[in-house]
């Protein structure tokens, strides 16, 4: 093909001639020229690779944060979760918490207890650019951040350090982490019953996972991560409160919803239409009233969990209106013999038993209330304070009583057999007045 070259005033070609050579495609306009140049230059620089990325040196005491997902199983349940990864580059060390999401409380809590674990903060973390820790991202690069995530950085003095958005390779440690910590942590689905305290096995496990040959330098993570904890910024003497204090609007059934309408929560009768505060944990919705005291504690949802609803504040109330107990949510938790109970009983004793319950499931909760309604209908015992004695007998604590060891120098006492039939004599009728039996 050939090139069009320019000289001042005009081409060095006549015109007819540029016609001829553009309509038969063997003329390259200007920027082609500067396209080849280009291209050509990118070739000698970068030997034919497209994607150049200069090798970093990784400091101890510097960090990498980033997100992964993992279902697990917690009281039975299985949820779809998220696991949050800090990486320490220089050892290749790294720790990983589990959550039921990825939102700003599940991020400070995890980072909390692996600072705590490992006493002491990295002192620069490496970060994506989430919404819950980025509210802009400006055109200098820096980055203006949520004031819960300003809080919580300048409490424990780390800085902040952000990837260029859709730059993952930036802080490719913690991104190989992600791979690492569900193929050996979260493979097969884990099964546990507490979540929190199934975190802090996690933290063990971590640093037993770090008795292993670093992948490069020839010695064990372990001692490379000494590096990192020599160089890690002290704990704050005065552990921060990393909830969030929201206000709430509840509805006319004392209800009140999270994440634009997508979890409810309960709160009680007395509270309807009102305007309460709600402290948001990791793991926990505190309802407080006015005042702050704390009015009902809810496990936070995720996901596609619709409620949260305790009826134990709506019992008291059914126990003054009980004809509203088959139109309420609590009647569809009964089982079928306790609803035909309740069709059958008075008012009054509908009541009662309402009252009962309400007593019940403040002690130990609804669960157990039922239970023991359960197993006085099935003895026939409908009234409520057969209701009653059946709970306190189900949850009385029946003591063990440690054996007695009698000394070496107790001496051995023949055995005793009573003769039952000789107490007969004493009850019958018309036995021999003075009559002397021996028992």
């Amino acid at each position: 093909m050939v090139a069009l070259y320019k000289r001042k005033g005009g081409s060095i070609f006549p015109d007819e001639w540029l016609t001829t050579l553009r309509n038969s495609g063997f003329l390259k306009p200007e920027y082609s020229l500067v396209a080849d140049y280009v291209a050509e230059k990118k070739k000698q620089l970068y030997s034919g690779e497209q994607n150049f990325y200069l090798p970093l040196k990784h400091i101890a005491g510097e960090a990498q944060f980033d997100f992964g997902v993992a279902d697990f199983f917690e009281d039975g349940i299985r949820y779809s979760g998220h696991f949050l990864n800090l990486s320490f580059p220089q050892s290749n060390g790294g720790y990983l918490q589990l959550f039921k999401g990825e939102n700003l409380q599940c991020i400070m809590e995890g980072l909390k207890n692996i600072f705590a674990h490992v006493s002491g903060v990295p002192q620069r973390i490496w970060f994506d650019n989430p919404s819950t820790l980025v509210s802009k991202i400006l055109k200098n690069g820096e980055r203006t951040l949520t004031d819960a995530f300003q809080r919580f950085k300048n409490h424990y003095g780390f800085t902040a350090a952000f990837c260029n958005p859709y730059s993952g390779h930036e802080k490719g440690s913690v991104e190989n982490k992600v791979g690492y910590h569900r193929r050996n942590f979260l493979v097969p689905v884990p099964r546990f019953e507490d979540l929190r305290q199934y975190n802090q096995q996690l933290l063990q496990m971590c640093d037993a996972d770090m008795l292993r040959p670093h992948y490069q330098k020839g010695t064990y993570v372990k001692d490379l991560f000494q590096a990192d904890l020599e160089n890690l910024l002290l704990l704050p003497a005065v552990e921060l409160d990393e909830s969030q204090l929201v206000t709430i609007k509840t509805n006319s059934y004392a209800k009140f919803t999270l994440n634009k309408g997508k979890h409810t929560y309960s709160t009680a009768p007395m509270y309807a239409s009102t305007t309460l505060w709600a402290r948001l944990t990791a793991h926990e919705v505190i309802v407080l009233d006015e005042n702050y005291q704390e009015v009902k504690k809810h496990p936070r949802l995720y996901s596609d969990q619709k409620e949260s609803m305790d009826w134990l504040p709506y019992l008291t109330q059914l126990a003054r209106r009980p004809a509203a107990l088959k139109y309420t949510g609590i009647y569809d938790l009964f089982p079928q013999g306790v609803k035909d109970f309740f069709s059958q009983n008075s008012p009054q004793e509908k009541k009662e038993t309402l009252r009962i319950l309400a007593q019940i499931s403040e002690e130990t909760g609804f669960n157990y209330a039922l239970e023991a309604l359960q197993i006085a209908l099935k003895h026939g015992a409908k009234d409520p304070d057969s209701v009653l004695a059946t709970f306190s007998r189900l949850n009385t604590d029946v003591f063990e009583l440690e054996p007695i060891v009698l000394p070496a120098s107790t001496p051995e006492l023949p055995s005793f057999k009573p003769q039952v039939e000789n107490y007969d004599q004493f009850l019958m009728k018309g036995g021999v007045e003075g009559e002397r039996t021996d028992c």
